[in-house]
């Protein structure tokens, strides 16, 4: 194990010392920001199966649907610029979009997984996501599974296909990019959808959890097309193809540092390292909950804001946002206690109780008091 932790956060630190010593982590890192500032930053274990690769400082990973929560903070920026209208239909920006009875469905409803398009209804391939034409081509003249606005359904991949051609009609350039160009480059955030080759060297392998995904959960024809149309093997997932296109729900590469970082924006009023990326109000926005109930996919109990997750009673208040990604990864934004906390991984765990990220949160809330 590298890295630092304050003296306050010794808890964080001994929790994330004995998930790599017990053999719970592989490689990990954990990264834990308070009012901007960095409070602790670990890593350690090893980037490949083998266990002959150390972590190092740099070492970046796939997080799953962590990217979700990195794709939500991209699309508040433009929101909060006046560029993009959340509560305007999506056909305004897209107007092929409007096409089967979706010209009422709301950007707003496709960021919080209520706007009936959790999966794509014609056949998949994994090969097809890496072309972002088809992908939202294939959406666009697509009906919906349910009436928008009316339930949440978790839009495991195509959210971001969704946010992110919005975002490409708005500004004429890729999610990637606007992320890049606005966002990781000014912040020095080592984050990535759809990653240049000559970042390959530093990408840890994820290793695929022996149990595979938890599908015993998959009862309804939703959820079974959600989970296999396509389903993604983890080594397509630690492929050259995967990392280079643009998945912004499920394919973005970084670091625990690089999320928490991020996320400073949102957690400190939209002002971070001497920069304002954001009005306090347009980072509020994130909290106001559009839907909540049982998620028509997940199968559990949601309250969904504008790309997070809010509140819940797992969180330490109301104004706090979250979301994880397969595997382990988690992300949570406090806004009242102006705190960031993320943690990446590369052994997955196919559970859905994995306690690992959540563990080491609860050490840094004890360290907090």
């Amino acid at each position: 194990m590298q890295g630092f932790a304050r003296d306050e956060y010794e808890p964080v630190r001994a929790a994330f010392a004995k998930n790599l010593a017990g053999g719970v982590d592989a490689g990990a890192a954990v990264c834990v920001t308070v009012d901007g500032e960095t409070v602790v930053d670990l890593w350690g274990g090893y980037a490949d199966a083998a266990g002959t690769s150390p972590w190092q400082r740099d070492t970046i990973v796939n997080v799953y649907s962590t990217t979700k929560t990195v794709t939500a903070l991209t699309a508040l920026l433009l929101a909060d610029r006046g560029e993009l209208d959340v509560d305007a239909p999506v056909a305004r920006y897209w107007p092929e979009f409007a096409a089967n009875g979706k010209d009422g469905v709301t950007v707003a409803h496709v960021m919080s997984h209520s706007a009936g398009l959790a999966g794509w209804q014609a056949p998949m391939r994994t090969e097809d996501l890496y072309d972002w034409d088809k992908a939202t081509a294939l959406l666009a003249a697509q009906g919906l599974d349910w009436e928008p606005g009316t339930a949440c359904g978790y839009h495991g991949l195509t959210q971001g296909y969704l946010i992110g051609e919005v975002v490409r009609r708005i500004t004429g350039r890729s999610l990637g990019t606007v992320l890049r160009e606005e966002l990781a480059g000014p912040l020095e955030a080592d984050f990535h959808i759809g990653l240049p080759a000559s970042e390959e060297p530093r990408v840890a392998a994820l290793i695929p959890p022996p149990e595979g995904p938890p599908l015993d959960l998959v009862t309804t024809d939703l959820q079974a097309r959600v989970a296999t149309n396509p389903a993604p093997e983890v080594s397509e997932v630690n492929s050259r193809a995967w990392r280079a296109a643009e998945i912004p729900a499920a394919g973005g590469t970084g670091n625990a540092r690089a999320v928490a970082r991020l996320h400073t924006i949102l957690a400190n009023g939209g002002v971070t390292r001497g920069q304002r990326f954001m009005s306090e109000e347009g980072c509020r926005r994130a909290l106001d909950v559009q839907i909540e109930g049982k998620d028509l996919v997940l199968g559990m109990n949601q309250r969904f804001g504008l790309g997070f997750a809010v509140g819940g009673p797992y969180m330490p208040n109301p104004n706090t946002l979250y979301w994880g990604g397969y595997g382990g990864s988690l992300t949570i934004v406090d806004l009242d206690a102006r705190t960031t906390f993320c943690y990446v991984m590369n052994k997955m765990v196919g559970a859905v109780a994995d306690l690992r990220g959540f563990g080491l949160a609860m050490a840094m809330w004890e360290a907090t008091g």
